[in-house]
């Protein structure tokens, strides 16, 4: 049942960054202004991270609880400790550049974002097909 458990929270977390990636940010840039768009990232973008960082953090306890310390196990650590960085360090940077007009380093920290979001959804589809 555990494995079972793991298998349907990463699928859900999965599920979750690809909705996010795909539809989410998109259709924010599409449908609203610039104002209105930039306000909606940003209060949106801190529940996405800390929810993917909740469900993966769970998936790292039931890993450990049934002591699979493998591939699975490691995969998963990542993906939280990159949502905890995302969250708590890189999403602040990026705001702050974007506030002062910082484009290149605004650029070069969303595209960091960006990469981080790729691996992580690699990572999952790794653990998923494992």
């Amino acid at each position: 049942m555990i494995e079972q458990s793991i298998t349907y929270l990463t699928a859900i977390l999965l599920g979750v960054m690809l909705f996010f990636s795909f539809v989410v940010a998109p259709s924010t840039f599409r449908f609203l202004n610039e104002e209105y768009a930039r306000k909606f990232i940003r209060g949106i973008f801190p529940l996405y991270y800390l929810l993917n960082l909740s469900i993966s953090l769970i998936v790292v306890l039931l890993i450990a609880y049934l002591s699979d310390f493998g591939l699975k196990f490691y995969l998963m650590l990542s993906i939280c400790i990159l949502f905890f960085i995302s969250n708590f360090f890189l999403m602040p940077l990026i705001n702050k550049f974007k506030d002062k007009g910082k484009e290149k380093n605004f650029q070069i920290s969303h595209f960091t974002s960006v990469a981080i979001n790729f691996v992580q959804i690699i990572f999952l589809l790794i653990i998923l097909i494992k």
